[in-house]
């Protein structure tokens, strides 16, 4: 679910990658590092980067990809009887390397009371070196449209790769506030942000609710700036509508200086 149009890829290809490395860096993140000969296909263009990451189901020998780079991937995904057909999720690029070249994706693991997980988490938790993967960039969500004097950017933890990128890929000038929900304060990480940006951290820390409510009272709490503002939300389906309505109800934002791409929906699994 996405407001606007985002920024297409550069030059986008189906590729395969090798699963080069995986490690928790901290209670709630897995991050698998990707490499192989397919990124030299790969265009890092910064920001919130993102991608169609392709999955091998349980049992799988070969991983059965997509041959085309356009909306008729999903056709061809289509055909591909059930058993044989990868699972597919959307990531981030949390960080890109080009010595050696390597690709950073963070999962969220979110486990059940019974221990399970989605086939994504899952995959993260298992990953080990040679393991294969596809990909198709997708492009850029982060896509202000008019002149902003600040930026607003509010997220839940998988919108934390988008927020990273997106800090470390503004002018040293920039300034704004972002707000980011985590299970746990544990889960915060260190990248580059510019001095203007105001980073909160809003750890749930076993506070119940639905994942982003807080991010989205904490936004409520949050004065606006003199000036323009751009706002980018992400994450949860509750948080990044809610804090739309909000912005464009109550603080009189116009509508078109609020993006906002709804990653999940709690309580619902995702398909495919």
């Amino acid at each position: 679910m996405a407001s606007f149009k985002i920024r297409k890829a550069v030059d986008p290809h189906v590729i395969m990658l090798d699963v080069v490395g995986s490690e928790r860096i901290s209670p709630n993140v897995v991050r698998v590092t990707l490499g192989g000969a397919g990124l030299d296909r790969f265009t890092p263009i910064g920001f919130d980067q993102w991608f169609r990451l392709f999955l091998p189901r349980e049992g799988q020998d070969t991983l059965k990809l997509p041959t085309a780079t356009s909306g008729l991937w999903y056709a061809q995904y289509l055909t591909t009887a059930k058993p044989k057909r990868p699972w597919v999720r959307n990531y981030t690029v949390r960080a890109f390397r080009d010595d050696p070249r390597e690709l950073d994706v963070d999962f969220v693991v979110h486990l059940e009371e019974d221990g399970s997980c989605g086939p994504a988490a899952s995959f993260a938790l298992n990953a080990k070196a040679g393991d294969q993967v596809g990909l198709l960039d997708q492009g850029i969500g982060y896509n202000p449209r008019h002149e902003h004097d600040w930026t607003l950017i509010v997220a839940d933890e998988t919108g934390l790769p988008a927020v990273a990128g997106i800090c470390e890929s503004l002018p040293e000038d920039a300034k704004g506030v972002a707000i980011v929900e985590l299970p746990s304060i544990e889960d915060k990480q260190d990248f580059r942000v510019p001095a203007g940006i105001e980073l909160e951290w809003v750890p749930r820390n076993g506070h119940g609710g639905v994942p982003g409510g807080l991010a989205l009272s904490r936004l409520r709490e949050t004065a606006p700036r003199e000036g323009s503002v751009y706002a980018y939300l992400v994450g949860e389906s509750a948080l990044v509508t809610g804090g739309r309505r909000h912005l464009v109800e109550e603080q009189r934002v116009p509508k078109n200086h609020v993006d906002f791409i709804g990653y999940w929906r709690h309580g619902r699994a995702a398909g495919n």
